[in-house]
């Protein structure tokens, strides 16, 4: 039975080798580079390599498949016209093909399509049918309107002629690079990798297969579990490009089949991912695009390799994201730790805060006064030593009198909280509140702290480390009347910009009484 079931996958390997080898995908799309990452493979000790399908002329693989698709149309097909449903590089890769053939495509996409991507798609060529609310709704005008006119319906990855022209990926890194110990590929409906896994696995079936999924949209790992495609009940869509419900029928044929495992990762380490890109490429990559660098990664530090890549897969990103990325890289590189702080209301009690944590960089500080019993300070500490570092900070504060918590791993903490901390104080203050520029080096905010809070309790105090050469502090403090010449005077002699703002309609909407 075993010998049986071997020489099936065999067969099955060296039919879909068949379709790669003959696949027509270069009248649209191009050979991309297998480009050596130099930083990140002095960090992780092994060499490691991406596949750059981001250069492709839609930014994704995904035109490698729709190019194959369409040669394999007849000339009445060709006539008929296409069509497809898709809100992202399907419809671009869709549109690009159709035209290079003189081939009418129809894509019809959400009417919740953002209006940057509907016009992607127009100047590729393609005519555009806004219908229905999600891509559900949409895919199913699609597949009426294939009915309807006669249209070839092209699907977005469980098909066998765009599992072909995706598995051209694994055609080309194999040829730039037959060393290659194991290749990390992203999955949403699972087409790129039931192709480039077929592909290895006929021709080097020693090359280890490795899916990444989203932990939130990991249709790959459930279906393996029960033995076949099932319906996730949702899916995350921070990486919208691999956000699949239901993995494809063929699809999952082939990576039961072929894929030797399955990584999931977070956003966070997905964010990480898209930051090492940069750093390394210059490219800004869509987060789905980064995702099996993310795996790569997280595979690596636990098992180890010396020759691997992954494929980034696509850049098509949502130029409003990268504010959300930047802000979580951070956390999925365990380079910083998001800290719930109790402290003293009490004059000094910010300044040994921060003295206990020493040179260390702080990358976020908020809070807000709320009673004379204590205050909660939301505090980001930037980390080099990770997970072990971030246990001494805690055992340190602890020590010394401070409770803390760990939110790192805190969703609605690092998605909302850390921007809702504030309000109004319970009772009136002799407040004023200032905003406050210095520049971004170790020890400014200590130095800062240290000149101030002696002598005047803090009572709201708002910071967050963005990467400039200067850093803004938003804070408050409790001031006398017949203080005030002497806290100016101190104020002045710090050196740093610093000007009034209470008297900002926000501040008296939002944080005083």
């Amino acid at each position: 039975m075993l010998a049986l079931a071997k020489q099936s996958h065999l067969n099955l390997a060296n039919y879909y080798l068949q379709q790669i080898l003959q696949a027509c995908v270069y009248d649209s799309a191009r050979v991309t580079p297998l480009d050596r990452m130099d930083k990140l493979s002095a960090r992780l000790g092994c060499e490691v390599q991406l596949k750059r399908e981001d250069l492709q002329p839609v930014h994704s693989f995904k035109l490698r498949g729709a190019s194959n698709k369409m040669a394999a149309l007849s000339s009445e097909q060709c006539q008929a016209g296409v069509v497809c449903a898709s809100a992202g590089n399907h419809a671009q890769g869709v549109a690009l093909a159709a035209a290079k053939r003189g081939i009418d495509a129809l894509i019809v996409m959400p009417t919740t399509t953002p209006e940057i991507k509907v016009d992607a798609v127009r100047r590729r060529g393609g005519r555009v049918l806004l219908h229905g609310q999600g891509f559900d709704q949409a895919n199913e005008q699609a597949r009426l309107l294939a009915k309807q006119e006669g249209r070839v319906y092209i699907a977005p990855f469980d098909d066998e002629a765009v599992i072909a022209g995706q598995g051209t990926v694994a055609q080309e890194m194999l040829q730039q690079n037959r060393a290659l110990q194991a290749v990390y590929v992203p999955v949403g409906g699972g087409g790129l990798v039931a192709g480039m896994a077929a592909y290895y696995k006929a021709v080097m079936p020693e090359v280890k297969v490795i899916a990444v999924e989203p932990e939130d949209a990991a249709c790959l790992k459930a279906a393996l579990v029960a033995g076949q495609p099932v319906t996730l009940p949702q899916v995350g869509l921070f990486a919208d490009g691999v956000a699949v419900k239901r993995i494809g029928e063929e699809t999952f044929r082939l990576a039961q089949a072929f894929v030797d495992e399955v990584v999931t990762v977070s956003a966070d380490e997905i964010c990480a991912a898209v930051k090492d890109i940069f750093e390394d490429t210059r490219a800004i990559a869509e987060p789905a695009g980064a995702l099996a660098l993310a795996g790569l990664k997280k595979h690596v530090t636990a098992q180890g390799g010396s020759q691997v890549a992954a494929v980034l897969s696509g850049a098509n990103v949502n130029f409003h994201s990268l504010r959300y990325i930047s802000e979580r890289c951070e956390l999925g590189e365990q380079k910083e730790a998001v800290l719930a702080v109790s402290v003293p209301e009490q004059p000094g009690s910010f300044l040994r805060f921060c003295q206990l944590l020493g040179p260390r960089a702080i990358t976020e500080f908020n809070y807000r006064f709320s009673g004379r019993e204590g205050a909660v300070v939301f505090a980001g500490v930037r980390l080099a030593g990770g997970h072990d570092e971030l246990t001494q900070i805690i055992t340190e504060l602890e020590r010394s009198g401070f409770d803390v918590q760990d939110l790192s791993g805190d969703e609605t903490a690092k998605l909302h909280v850390r921007y809702m901390v504030g309000g109004r104080p319970p009772q009136s203050l002799p407040e004023r509140l200032f905003s406050v520029e210095f520049p971004e080096r170790p020890g400014a905010l200590l130095q800062f702290l240290s000149a101030l809070q002696q002598s005047w309790n803090i009572s709201l105090f708002h910071y967050r480390n963005h990467g400039a050469a200067v850093g803004q502090v938003l804070v408050g403090f409790e001031v006398p009347d017949s203080e005030q010449p002497t806290f100016e005077a101190c104020l002045t002699q710090l050196g740093f910009a610093w000007r009034e703002i209470t008297d900002s309609p926000a501040y008296r909407l939002f944080l005083t009484r």
